[in-house]
């Protein structure tokens, strides 16, 4: 997480560097205010996953080890597509790719709500595990947030190629 921390602090670095002397116009303008609010997004990611592994260590030092986590898993491969598309399509500018990421959060919050009915069903079934239940909860959440994060990317990405964020002309 410090590392993330640093290369975020890093870039913004350039970034108003490149603000400050090169006086960029237009085009390199968005790119510039696209990577700034890319590398919050991207730190914010960090912080989620870092939070992810610490209720997984926590779970893990109590001796819990969730039997039935097939949901969840479904749902980090998408949220991890979604990131690595997002970052992809701002490296190679590609606003069909940024806007098939947008377009994949439904997926995503289709796992989440189907995770959040398993986890229902558990804790009804069973109300002694609900402590380890509200952790899976709180990992869903987590990767559904960052899923959001990786379409605020795609987002940034379509604005830093068109001028156009959110659908309004900037």
């Amino acid at each position: 997480e410090g590392e993330i921390d640093q290369m975020e602090r890093d870039i913004e670095t350039l970034c108003l560097k490149l603000l400050l002397q090169q006086q960029p116009v237009a085009r390199d303008l968005r790119q510039i205010s696209a990577a700034m609010k890319i590398i919050t997004d991207m730190e914010r990611i960090g912080d989620q996953a870092a939070d992810i592994a610490e209720i997984i260590l926590a779970m893990l030092a109590q001796g819990y080890v969730p039997e039935d986590v097939g949901h969840i898993r479904e749902m980090a491969a998408e949220v991890i597509k979604m990131v690595t598309e997002s970052v992809d399509s701002y490296v190679q500018k590609d606003t069909v790719r940024a806007k098939l990421v947008i377009a994949h959060d439904d997926i995503v919050d289709q796992c989440f709500d189907r995770v959040k009915q398993v986890l229902i069903g558990n804790i009804a079934a069973n109300p002694d595990c609900g402590e380890h239940a509200l952790d899976l909860l709180m990992i869903d959440k987590y990767l559904e947030r960052i899923g959001d994060h990786a379409v605020n990317i795609a987002e940034w990405v379509i604005f830093a190629v068109t001028g156009e964020h959110k659908g309004e002309a900037l």
